[in-house]
């Protein structure tokens, strides 16, 4: 999957305001929504509460990985954002969190597509240097690198 093809700039902030989780998703939620991948805003986050409510998305290392399995996704996609402040997340290793990958999936996807995309990222921030990478770099289209170079093939 080449994370290029679903992962534009338009969907990376790394200045986000948020200092609360709630703050996170809506400011993520914002960019899926004004670019087109989501079409009801509401509902989504409502989706993605309901995932939050299973158990935490905090990873470690400053990262959450909150997702969204929704009607309301037209496009199986990611939106990235880095915070200017810690924010408490419940996360593996304790940490707060800086950089947020938030998942939106297609209802049909999530079991395909949405797969394969949680894999290559999870890849990703298995390497020190990404993780590394995520919480300093200014460049949305850096970020997006990052993560393309752990595709497996192109699926999508």
């Amino acid at each position: 999957m080449d994370i290029s093809r679903i992962l534009t700039p338009r969907r990376v902030n790394l200045a986000l305001n948020a200092t609360t989780k709630e703050e996170a998703i809506n400011e993520l939620t914002d960019l899926l929504y004004k670019d087109g991948a989501i079409t009801d805003r509401a509902a989504f986050i409502e989706d993605v509460w309901l995932r939050e409510a299973e158990g935490s998305t905090g990873f470690e290392n400053h990262i959450a990985i909150p997702h969204g399995k929704s009607a309301a996704v037209k496009q199986t996609t990611l939106a990235i954002g880095r915070t200017q402040h810690d924010i408490p997340w419940e996360t593996l290793d304790g940490s707060q969190v800086r950089c947020i990958i938030l998942f939106a999936v297609r209802l049909e996807d999530q079991n395909t597509t949405h797969i394969r995309l949680l894999s290559q990222v999870a890849s990703a921030l298995a390497d020190d240097e990404v993780i590394a990478q995520l919480l300093v770099e200014n460049d949305a289209s850096n970020i997006i690198r990052l993560f393309s170079q752990y595709a497996e093939t192109d699926l999508c």
